[in-house]
């Protein structure tokens, strides 16, 4: 993983002390509420429904051990709300009315907890109850282990992604963090785009699969070699979900890894130009590139050309910069001592044990990834179970995953996109211990990949742009299906739930997705079919399409129920012997039993939305 210079240190402390005047100002007065939140939002602090937000930076994902420690105290110290705060919360909440799990005479209602961080589809780390009076202390303690909230807010050049498996994959073209790295040095205080007309999100991928949902983006890049066999980029721009999904126009086939600094400067001035700032709904790059078209394109082209050949390229990157950039993501030196009688002894127990489980088996088909290394193997610890949200973590569990980690992965971690964590240093010899470790923990469900391991937004809860809340029904629905043999039969599926337009659940990705609508201040939800993220499973990026009216919270577990209860008859064996996957079979017959399934589904006599 990346390991922070002198000058990264530095800069995030003198951050962190910044924040503590900026803070100490408000409070005194000489700040008002209005000025205070652009510099809030720098640091990745939200005012959300009954409490401040914090988002916490982890480029590419990667964590140390260390780290996860720190978040750990910063769940277990600073994430409380005030007794009577989350007394009032919760009624709230409460009031909204409970959902019910198809099949049972339970009701799933709104449990409002503390003392977690929540995983989040863009690889960030979230806290929902620190007070903003505290909120100095916490940025503080996270700058002693190179953490911060740069980058994670505001209209501004966000967080820069890869996929989780960066730099360990087998079908990697090349490793796309040390450019993401470049990037996000060179986007951090870049002074022409501290304010563009809205949030603006950039993508890497450097595998030949696409894992990182790269049509998603407002600018996304694919690292790809040309004839000739050089390494550089193919660009696209104009992604994005929200009220209007949109899938990236490809401006460019191929851009020269040295110049990428500069092409990116060019889409980016572009947009910073002529992009709306008359309506928030209007504002983003999506709009510009589709209204536009090839003139966009024109125009960025000619940016581009005045970059290279008037300025003189300023941004080019140099072999020596990104020889240096890349000297800083160490791997990690797996040194592995012989084990001594009695402990090969108590491996050969544990090996056996393990293999004699069939969840073993299930858990090694699941959630255990192929490595670079032949040696070594990538492990998802799986945070999607039952009695708890989706990519939650407590403070407990931050500290073992922290221990997992230290004994099985040389001290590093990746969160997902898919609110996971993955594991990215794992021997093979070691996989029976891990799984006995983390199958203590809750952590080792074989579900990756399945229908319980759903993305989903806090959403309603609490969020103040939500619409609806999509915890307790995420939790009907992973209740519905825990039977690990019915899982299983349903195949490989992605579930996405967001509870507003704002699309933090990736809703419009997912061969099924939820999101929550309001009509009269009351919850309604859409559901959308046959979306994809780009992934190998899942085919070219593309929104998935809505089944009709909205539902009510009430209906929504037993659409999902109709919609997979539907699927399970129309399957056919695939060309690998294996039976159709749900998004082959909704593509192969259309949408129209499905649609037929899901309306037959209502049964809240209301006017729907």
């Amino acid at each position: 993983m990346y390991q922070y210079n002198e000058f990264d240190k530095a800069f995030v402390h003198a951050r962190a002390a910044q924040f503590r005047d900026q803070l100490e100002r408000w409070q005194a007065g000489r700040l008002t509420d209005e000025e205070l939140r652009p510099l809030r939002l720098q640091n990745g602090w939200y005012i959300q429904r009954y409490a401040p937000m914090a988002r916490i930076s982890v480029p590419y994902g990667e964590l140390s051990s260390a780290q996860m420690r720190v978040l750990g105290k910063v769940a277990r110290e600073y994430d409380k709300p005030d007794e009577a705060l989350l007394k009032d919360a919760q009624e709230k909440q409460l009031a909204l009315g409970p959902v019910p799990v198809p099949g049972t005479d339970r009701q799933v209602v709104t449990r409002l907890t503390y003392g977690y961080g929540h995983f989040t589809t863009r690889t960030n780390v979230q806290f929902n109850w620190i007070p903003i009076t505290r909120a100095a202390d916490v940025m503080e303690l996270l700058a002693s282990v190179n953490m911060h909230g740069i980058q994670t807010s505001g209209n501004a050049i966000r967080n820069i992604t890869t996929e989780a498996l960066a730099g360990i994959a087998v079908d990697e073209i090349a490793d796309p963090r040390p450019f993401a790295e470049i990037i996000r040095q060179w986007a951090a205080l870049h002074p022409e785009f501290a304010f563009l007309p809205r949030k603006f999100k950039i993508a890497l991928n450097g595998a030949e699969e696409d894992r990182a949902a790269l049509g998603w983006y407002d600018i996304s890049l694919q690292m790809v070699k040309n004839g000739a066999g050089e390494l550089g980029f193919k660009v696209l721009v104009g992604g994005g979900m929200g009220r209007t999904p949109v899938i990236g126009t490809v401006v460019r086939e191929f851009v020269e890894w040295k110049h990428v600094l500069g092409y990116l400067e060019a889409c980016i001035r572009v947009y910073n130009q002529y992009g709306r700032r008359d309506n928030i709904w209007k504002a983003r790059i999506k709009i510009l590139v589709k209204a536009e078209g090839q003139r966009y394109i024109d125009k960025v082209e000619e940016e581009f050309r005045q970059i290279v050949e008037i300025d003189g390229a300023p941004h080019a990157i140099t072999q020596a910069e990104y020889d240096r950039v890349a000297s800083q993501f160490v791997a990690p030196e797996i040194k592995r001592t012989p084990r001594d009688p009695a402990g090969a002894r108590v491996h050969e127990i544990i090996r056996a044990d393990a293999e004699a489980d069939p969840l073993y088996d299930r858990w090694l088909q699941r959630n255990v990834l192929p490595h670079h290394n032949p040696e070594l193997r990538a492990v998802v610890l799986s945070f999607k179970r039952l009695g708890q949200n989706p990519g939650d973590c407590t403070a407990d569990q931050f500290d073992a995953a922290a221990d997992l980690a230290d004994r099985f992965s040389a001290g590093e971690a990746r969160v997902t996109h898919e609110q996971n964590l993955l594991l990215p240093w794992v021997h093979q010899d070691d996989l029976p211990e891990l799984w006995a470790a983390a199958r203590k923990l809750g952590l080792a469900r074989p579900n990756i990949g399945l229908i319980t391991d759903m993305i989903a937004c806090p959403g309603g809860d609490f969020c103040s742009l939500a619409n609806a809340r999509s915890l307790p029904i995420a939790e009907a629905i992973t209740e519905r299906f825990q039977d690990l043999d019915e899982e299983y039969d349903i195949g490989e599926i992605d579930l996405n739930f967001s509870g507003c337009i704002n699309s933090c659940g990736h809703h419009h990705a997912g061969h099924i997705g939820i999101l929550g609508v309001d009509k009269d201040g009351k919850e309604w939800y859409q559901i959308t079919l046959g979306g994809s993220n780009g992934s190998d499973l899942s085919g070219p990026a593309t929104p998935g399409k809505i089944v009709g009216p909205s539902f009510a919270k009430e209906e929504v577990p037993g659409v999902i129920e109709a919609l997979i209860d539907t699927y399970r008859p129309l399957r056919q064996p695939a060309a690998d012997g294996r039976l159709e996957t749900f998004i082959a079979t909704l593509r192969r017959v259309g949408h129209d039993p499905f649609k037929a399934a899901a309306n037959a589904a209502r049964f809240v006599e209301r006017e729907v939305a």
